[in-house]
């Protein structure tokens, strides 16, 4: 399947080319703007989300998704490793972004930093073997993202049954999206995501970025 196709009348080329999603291949070594909107958007949405957890002591089912403690590597440098890494097409972050908002309506649960990084790692995998033209195994994704391959193989499935595998994008969602995100850049806005609370923290190694992380200590 090729990557996700882009309407320029509905959505302005400008915009595509602002958030780096036209004229940059897969492997390319420009960073794309795109991913630093991105990460911002879900920084955001984590802070504003554990500020108000705290305030109001709400609790939470815990989830595989829900580590043991925060992970040290922040998600703007999370993001840029699996770009960096993964060779996936920039739009697989704003498919993934669109995936994450589809788990969390249909969970009820809620985006911190105890489960920011694993669904990350797997609705970007996801967005790059749904839509991208080439795109590698669980293993090397696993090897990426800093989990066992066991793990984001249970990850994957877990995911695809809260969302009853919906992982089509119309071009008119992506390109909503695309105008969000860029309206977010211009004005300081940012999308609204549901508030949700966390449990148990684990830990996400934070090693160098030129080697692949290990699978994270339990």
């Amino acid at each position: 399947m090729g990557t996700l196709g882009v309407d320029t009348e509905a959505v302005g080329s400008d915009v595509y080319h602002s958030l780096g999603l036209k004229g940059l291949g897969k492997g390319v070594a420009k960073v794309p703007r795109v991913l630093s909107l991105v990460s911002s958007l879900f920084d955001k949405s984590v802070q504003r989300n554990e500020m108000l957890l705290e305030a109001t002591q709400i609790k939470d089912a815990v989830t595989i998704f829900h580590g043991l403690r925060a992970p040290t590597l922040g998600i703007r440098q999370y993001i840029d490793r699996i770009f960096k890494y993964s060779g996936c097409s920039p739009s697989c972050f704003i498919v993934a972004n669109i995936y994450v908002d589809r788990f969390l309506q249909c969970t009820e649960l809620h985006l911190t930093s105890l489960n920011v990084h694993r669904l990350l790692i797997t609705t970007v995998m996801l967005a790059a073997k749904f839509n991208d033209d080439a795109f590698f195994n669980n293993a090397y994704y696993a090897k990426v993202g800093g989990v066992s391959t066991a793990e984001l193989n249970r990850l994957e499935m877990k995911f695809l049954f809260a969302i009853d595998f919906r992982l089509q994008v119309s071009v008119e969602t992506f390109g909503r999206y695309c105008l969000h995100l860029e309206k977010e850049s211009a004005e300081g806005q940012q999308i609204e995501r549901p508030i949700q609370a966390c449990g148990i923290k684990e830990g996400w190694s934070n090693k160098d970025e030129s080697t692949c992380a290990p699978t994270i200590a339990r």
